[in-house]
C-alpha cells in the first residue's frame, strides 16, 4: 500500500509507521548513477535563527555598524525564539545540486542545521541536514532585509535522506562542516546539539502557535558554525555538512 502513496501524503502522516513501510518496500542498494532529490514537495520550510551562542556573536559582529546588534543579544535571551520563513519546496535543491549566493551580495556563507520534518499534527517525525545560505552583509546592513538575505532561489538545500526518528537525536550529535576550494580545504568545524540553546520541541511549539501546515513542514533549528568575517563563498566552492547518524548533505556552489 506505502508503494501508492505520494511524497505529501506519506509526510502528512501522523505517525511515523507509513514512512518507515515506505523506507523498506524495495531498498535500494547504491545511488550510483541516481538523482538524489531533496526531500520536498509542498512543505514549506522554516528557519530558527540565534539558537546557538556563536550564532549571536556573529550577527553583533556583522550589524555592529548600524546599531542593531543589541537586537540579537535579546533574541538569545528571550523566551520567544527567531523563527521565520526560509523557501517553499521548488527553491530548494537536494544533495550534490548547486546552491546559490545572490548576485548582489559581497559577503556569503552556508549555516550548516540540523532540521525537523514535522507532520501536520506538530509532531516531530524525522530529521535531516539542512544548509541555510545567509548573505551576511544584506542581514548585518538591517534587520528588516533579513527576508532578502534568506530567501531567494536555490538558497536552501536539503538532505541526503530522513532518519526517521521520534525520539530528540542525543546531545552529543556532532554536526561538522567543511568546504573545499579546489583541493584545498579553506573551512573546517564542528559543533554539537548541546550547544543548542533552544529544544526542537520548544521551537515546534512556537512554530505552530497560530499556524497551520497541512502538508508538513520542515524547521531548521539554527546554526552553531559561522565563518568568520572575511570568509566568503565563491563559485565552484564544495560545501560538505555531516550530521551525526543522518549523513552527509553536499552542495557546489554555482
Amino acid at each position: 500500500m506505502a508503494r501508492n502513496l505520494d511524497w505529501d501524503t506519506l509526510i502528512s502522516s501522523h505517525a511515523p509507521a507509513a514512512l518507515i513501510e515506505a523506507a523498506i518496500d524495495g531498498p535500494v542498494s547504491t545511488t550510483d548513477g541516481l538523482e538524489v532529490l531533496a526531500p520536498v514537495v509542498s512543505q514549506e520550510v522554516w528557519a530558527a535563527g540565534v539558537t546557538y551562542y556563536r550564532s549571536r556573536d556573529a550577527r553583533i559582529e556583522e550589524s555592529q555598524g548600524n546599531g542593531a546588534h543589541t537586537f540579537y543579544d535579546y533574541v538569545y535571551r528571550s523566551e520567544r525564539p527567531e523563527l521565520f520563513f526560509k523557501a517553499t519546496g521548488r527553491r530548494v535543491v537536494g544533495p550534490n545540486s548547486g546552491v546559490r549566493i545572490r548576485s548582489d551580495a559581497k559577503w556569503s556563507v552556508p549555516e550548516p542545521e540540523l532540521t525537523l520534518v514535522i507532520n501536520p499534527a506538530g509532531m516531530i517525525i524525522g530529521y535531516t541536514v539542512g544548509n541555510d545560505m545567509s548573505a551576511r552583509d544584506i542581514e548585518g546592513e538591517n534587520p528588516l532585509f533579513l527576508p532578502q538575505a534568506k530567501i531567494y532561489d536555490g538558497s536552501c538545500a536539503l538532505g541526503p535522506c530522513i532518519l526517521l526518528r521520534s525520539e530528540p537525536l542525543p546531545d552529543g550529535t556532532k554536526i561538522t562542516m567543511t568546504i573545499e576550494r579546489g583541493e584545498k580545504c579553506v573551512f573546517a568545524e564542528s559543533t554539537t546539539l548541546a550547544e543548542l540553546k533552544r529544544s526542537p520541541t520548544k521551537l515546534v511549539e512556537y512554530l505552530f502557535r497560530d499556524n497551520s501546515f497541512p502538508q508538513g513542514v520542515f524547521l531548521m533549528t539554527g546554526t552553531g558554525i559561522v565563518p568568520n568575517e572575511g570568509f566568503t563563498l565563491q563559485c565552484s566552492d564544495m560545501i560538505s555538512i555531516q550530521i551525526d547518524e543522518v549523513g552527509i548533505l553536499k552542495n557546489y556552489v554555482k
